[in-house]
């Protein structure tokens, strides 16, 4: 199964995979391109990580384990259309099944088998990220983009998966109702361009709204002051909006990533104001005795899913000996010693997130070396 990229779509796919074990479990990340022509180069460097697979499994394993595996993966890289790329192709293979994740962040280029897929990195980049959707809208149309950070995931058209058997209407949504300038004068009041204007962004709340109910992310408006306070005035869930925008430049024709590059400073803003509410959130934690910042401590409770919101300082990484049994976590210098998880951090943040919590990742000047993970607690 190829999976269309979308963060909602990674994180479910990352969650499931976690929880699959395989012998093999194959691992491969490949780094692609977005845009033409550098994008032609990617069919040759997914051939050369597959050579690297191949070699592996016929190394390690039996011939019928690495024929199966090489087989299903030839079958599934097959229908890549290498056009829709973002900036990593992840590609996890077993016996039984492919799944194959575009992905708007930067990996290293690697092949891992084991007997669970490597998702911790993935997880961890997944999780210091901010995703969107950033509504634009114009008095004629209405696009919808979905990004995270300052990194286009995809706009939103009439192909695309998601907004197959909507109720509302696909994007990009164009404002049949209201008149031209060429209709009689009558219509052309002030009054009655407001309440068409308001209609058609009822109009995309609605669709908006709908795709939201999939998957729940934040919202940043597009638009002319005019048109964003038009859609403030009708939609469902204005506290979902976490920006709005009302200088950015060509809302029509731009690229999504013209339009995503307007809005970062927005984003930004938005995520300067989650650091300071976290700070907030750690102290009320730590006067309620529910917060641990002891590494030791943490793992256990995110091993136990006690963790409800682990908060970890930007780059944080430390290498360590992890008993799964014993629920122990000793640190360690050497990461390459053997027995050793080169980022425990990692581990810990993947435990909170599969058992439904999540991570915040804090700026150095908010979270120190001497603080440099906390975990606020269920209970």
């Amino acid at each position: 199964m190829i999976i269309k990229q979308g963060a909602v779509s990674m994180k479910a796919t990352l969650k499931s995979l976690r929880e699959t074990k395989a012998n093999p479990a194959v691992s491969i990340f490949v780094k692609t391109h977005r845009e033409h022509p550098d994008n032609q180069k990617d069919p040759i460097a997914l051939k050369n990580q597959l050579k690297v697979v191949e070699e592996r499994l016929n190394n390690e394993y039996d011939k019928r384990t690495a024929t199966t595996i090489l087989e299903n993966i030839q079958n599934k890289t097959n229908e890549l259309n290498h056009n829709y790329n973002l900036d990593t192709l992840a590609i996890f293979a077993s016996t039984d099944d492919v799944q194959i994740v575009r992905m708007p962040i930067d990996t290293k280029e690697r092949v891992i088998i084991s007997d669970r897929f490597a998702t911790r990195d993935l997880v961890r980049d997944m999780a210091s990220a901010v995703h969107y959707y950033t509504v634009v809208l114009t008095r004629d149309n209405a696009r919808l983009i979905e990004a995270s950070n300052d990194r286009v995931v995809r706009e939103f058209d009439q192909q695309a998966d998601a907004q197959n058997n909507m109720e509302n209407i696909p994007f990009p949504i164009e404002n049949n109702g209201l008149y031209t300038t060429g209709d009689a004068g009558s219509d052309r009041s002030a009054n009655n361009e407001s309440s068409y204007l308001k209609e058609f962004f009822n109009q995309v709340d609605k669709s908006v709204q709908e795709l939201w109910g999939e998957h729940k992310m934040p919202l940043v408006v597009v638009g002319d002051t005019k048109n964003i306070g038009y859609y403030k005035d009708v939609c469902d869930r204005p506290e979902n909006i976490i920006a709005t925008v009302s200088n950015a430049t060509n809302l029509e024709e731009g690229s999504a990533q013209h339009i995503v590059d307007s809005v970062q400073e927005a984003v930004e803003g938005y995520r300067s104001s989650l650091h300071q509410a976290a700070m907030g959130e750690i102290d009320k934690a730590r006067g309620a005795n529910m917060l641990q910042t002891d590494l030791q401590e943490v793992y256990r409770s995110a091993f136990q899913g006690v963790g409800e919101t682990l908060y970890v300082r930007r780059g944080y990484m430390q290498p360590a000996k992890i008993d799964e049994k014993a629920q122990t976590l000793s640190m360690a210098d050497d990461a390459t010693a053997e027995g050793i998880t080169d980022d425990a951090v990692g581990e810990i943040i993947e435990h909170v997130i599969h058992n439904g919590g999540k991570a915040v990742f804090m700026p150095q000047d908010l979270m120190g070396e001497d603080q440099p993970i906390a975990l606020v607690t269920r209970y």
